[in-house]
């Protein structure tokens, strides 16, 4: 990642808003830039009412993202002292950004300026001259798969700008005056967090526009990845969820593709840490060494986050992605045999082109043997620049087709989600308590990440807070939430 020598201004601070949307990657992403933004003078505010300039961290990896990144951006412009508010400038950066830059722009007019991700070690010094009243110049996009070189040993040489991998050694950020340091500024105060493993994906699905604007596949530094760690447990973090396009990829780029597993003890040992959780597993490329690794590793929890998409092989074929019931089922029963309690968590497209009845009918029967805690289910939809879009209109699948098939899997699937989260009364966990309000304490059991995967109640917790660990036992559940009551100490 290139920088730039910056000072903090004389000026008057500017008081600045980061607003994310989409994935926990994107929230990595965010408090870097917070980070630099804060290093170079500017005051961050939660409440984009209460700020000087609005930074927009957009998504744009599905039309329903799109749409609530543009809404952010209008809801946004509505704040500008045009409106009677306070802000004199809206900025857009993150996926959206990058993937459509001066077309946003141009459609965008509410907007004062779209950043790309080449922006973002600039970040100050662009947002600065933004609020001045310059006028800023978005970038026409371009596939940023061919700014790395095709061989990944090779992309650690290049200055691409990469998106929360920012190099400790840059700058001083976050930190006090001696111990770790990071280029990131938090901006929540939940006792988990995201860390980032990677940017980026090598994988070529039809459906996916996620490497045309994330690039190659680049692996972060174990050295910055430990290091990194090291502040958030300062920062009263005790989950670190590892996050990247996909994590099975990890250390090819470095010459080790069994890095991960060499680095998860390492990450578990750190003083305050109490878990490590892996996300975006690629099923086909989920070696033995990685699933012991995960499943017996203690401080990482049993969490297998598999990216499956669908289950008819000639469906996955079309997504030039590899597997079928039976080998799904393999590997399933090769997590449970190690971890009979871990969770799993997956995500399916229904209404890919060329998707049958059958092809339904084999991605429902794999569902209801695969018994997964959560499953993730999204219609199809044409993205713009990816092979599928472009496939032969007679095998693509009417719109009302996919809604009703969408419909029939997600009821399906909350049927079955719930179902197995009764299994799980009797179980004894440990849940992470994320909050406690009127003397309800909620948090999340080791087989439920962050954010989408439901939530534990505690029962019986009294004088606990958050970030505690408290062990409780099932004895309810309200669809993927359970109810547990507590059992023991805390810690």
């Amino acid at each position: 990642m290139t920088t730039t020598d910056s000072h903090p201004s004389t000026a008057a601070p500017i008081q600045v808003a980061v607003v994310t949307l989409g994935c926990t990657r994107n929230e990595v992403d965010s408090e870097e830039l917070a980070g630099r933004l804060e290093a170079d003078g500017f005051v961050l505010v939660a409440d984009a009412a209460e700020a000087d300039t609005v930074v927009v961290n957009t998504c744009g990896f599905v039309e329903a993202a799109k749409k609530d990144s543009v809404d952010t951006l209008l809801a946004a412009a509505d704040l500008k002292t045009e409106h009677g508010g306070r802000a004199q400038a809206v900025v857009a950066v993150g996926c959206l950004a990058e993937r459509y830059g001066k077309d946003l722009a141009e459609s965008l007019p509410e907007a004062d300026a779209v950043l790309g991700f080449d922006d973002y070690p600039d970040i100050a010094a662009r947002l600065r001259a933004i609020v001045g009243g310059e006028r800023h110049q978005a970038h026409t996009p371009s596939d940023r798969r061919k700014l790395l070189p095709i061989s990944p040993v090779e992309r650690h040489d290049t200055a691409v700008s990469l998106p929360g991998h920012g190099d400790a050694s840059e700058v001083g950020l976050g930190g006090p005056s001696t111990g770790p340091r990071a280029v990131r500024r938090r901006l929540s105060d939940a006792p988990w967090a995201p860390l980032k493993l990677a940017s980026g994906c090598d994988r070529r699905c039809t459906f996916c526009a996620i490497p045309s604007f994330r690039g190659s596949f680049v692996s972060r530094r174990p050295s910055d990845v430990l290091q990194e760690a090291r502040w958030l447990a300062e920062q009263g973090v005790r989950e670190l969820f590892l996050v990247s396009e996909n994590s099975t990829s990890y250390g090819k780029d470095l010459g080790d593709i069994h890095l991960l597993e060499t680095l998860l003890p390492e990450l578990a040992g750190i003083e305050g840490i109490s878990r490590v959780r892996v996300s975006y597993l690629q099923p086909a490329e989920t070696r033995p060494g990685l699933l012991r690794a995960i499943a017996t590793t203690p401080g990482v929890v049993p969490y297998f986050d598999l990216s499956f998409q669908h289950a008819s092989a000639s469906v996955l074929r079309r997504m030039r992605r590899f597997g079928d019931p039976e080998s799904f089922l393999d590997l399933l029963g090769q997590v449970r045999d190690l971890a009979p309690e871990a969770g799993v968590r997956a995500n399916v497209i229904v209404g890919f082109p060329g998707e049958t009845e059958d092809d339904v009918e084999t991605l429902c029967d794999f569902l209801e043997a695969a018994r997964l805690d959560v499953t993730g289910v999204f219609g199809y939809s044409d993205e713009d620049g990816t092979e599928a879009a472009g496939f032969d209109s007679a095998i693509k699948v009417d719109d009302d087709e996919i809604r009703a098939r969408t419909e029939r899997v997600t009821a399906l699937v909350e049927e079955l989600n719930a179902q197995r989260a009764e299994e799980r009364i009797g179980e004894t966990v440990e849940v992470l308590v994320e909050s406690v309000s009127d003397g309800v304490v909620e948090g999340r059991a080791a087989h439920q990440g962050p954010e989408v995967d439901g939530t534990t109640t505690v029962l019986g917790a009294a004088g606990v807070a958050v970030g505690d660990l408290v062990t409780a036992v099932v004895e309810g559940t309200d669809g993927v939430d359970l109810v547990a009551r507590a059992e023991g100490g805390r810690r």
